[in-house]
């Protein structure tokens, strides 16, 4: 009898959220009214993570749930799913894909699967980049770092193209389109609630982790999005990766790596520095970021990569 009574008192607490073993505990934490994100794990998609890594993001609204990136499969869409509708029985509306990056948004095909009227918004570029051979081969990078976890996942691209200053109406809640030009892709938007005062900014922030600059990508561009998403009418950030809060909370650390990255590269290309001499220099100015997630694999590359946007300001 003991035993039982433990049990039960042990089950309302799982149920409250969805259990990764050896990973954490994940559920829609508020950070506004009606708005909501879950956080997830900082580590590589990964057969213990299932492939989820990333924060996706809801409005609940009067009739439904707009969300923000679903997930980086079709197991992680459902799962998302299932924690939605421990917050509201009501159905998904839209979805916002952020950027092209399959973490993101493979989730889509659980999305449609339970809610095929729901609309799904995108950059025009990542709407056409999905539905080529980048979109399936992002189901093979997710199918082999999940070790199979994300089998029958399955492109379901989005089907509502949005840019720069487009502004959308979902049942009564209104959200603002941001998008640059080539940031940490070429298929980047930030999605602006404006009810709530809080930007989705995909992975144009990251909080504790260090994500990676594809060949589409633009690390000045990086700074020049941060710099101005914080000149924006904004109370909360929400970065692609890591926690989210005020722009000083979620994003400004990452504004300061890129910005300093850029002085050291800049300094040791003066110099006639080659890249990995710079590193060994960025290592060390950069000390503070040493326990980010991916700091050792990626310092390397984002050298080089700045390295290459600096050359090819001065041909």
């Amino acid at each position: 009898m003991k035993k039982l009574f433990i049990l039960m008192l042990l089950l309302p607490l799982s149920s409250h959220a969805w259990v990764l073993p050896g990973v954490g505990d994940y559920k829609f934490e508020s950070i506004a009214d009606q708005v909501y994100v879950m956080h997830g794990p900082l580590q590589e998609p990964s057969k213990q993570n299932q492939g989820f890594m990333n924060n996706p993001g809801i409005i609940v609204s009067k009739n439904g749930v707009i969300l923000i990136d679903p997930g980086g499969t079709y197991q992680v869409g459902k799962q998302v799913l299932s924690e939605i509708k421990k917050i509201t029985a009501k159905p998904v509306l839209a979805v916002f894909n952020s950027h092209i990056h399959g973490d993101h948004w493979l989730g889509n095909q659980a999305v449609k699967e339970q809610y095929p009227k729901a609309l799904i918004y995108a950059h025009p570029n990542m709407i056409a980049q999905a539905k080529t051979k980048v979109g399936s081969d992002w189901i093979n990078i997710m199918q082999r770092l999940t070790e199979g976890a994300s089998k029958g996942t399955r492109v379901v691209a989005p089907d509502k193209p949005v840019q720069q200053g487009d502004e959308i109406v979902v049942d009564g809640q209104r959200f603002k389109v941001h998008s640059s030009g080539p940031a940490h892709t070429d298929t980047d938007v930030m999605v602006e609630h404006v009810n709530s005062k809080t930007l989705f900014m995909g992975d144009n922030s990251f909080n504790k982790r260090m994500g990676r600059f594809d060949s589409s990508s633009s690390m000045h561009g990086g700074i020049k999005v941060l710099n101005y998403a914080k000149t924006l009418d904004i109370k909360t950030f929400v970065p692609g990766h890591g926690q989210s809060g005020d722009f000083d909370a979620a994003a400004r650390q990452f504004l300061e790596y890129l910005s300093t990255l850029q002085q050291i590269v800049k300094q040791g290309y003066e110099r006639d520095l080659e890249d990995y001499e710079i590193k060994a220099v960025a290592e060390k100015q950069l000390h503070a970021f040493k326990d980010w997630a991916g700091f050792e694999e990626r310092i390397g590359k984002h050298v080089f990569k700045m390295y290459l946007e600096i050359q090819a300001t001065e041909l």
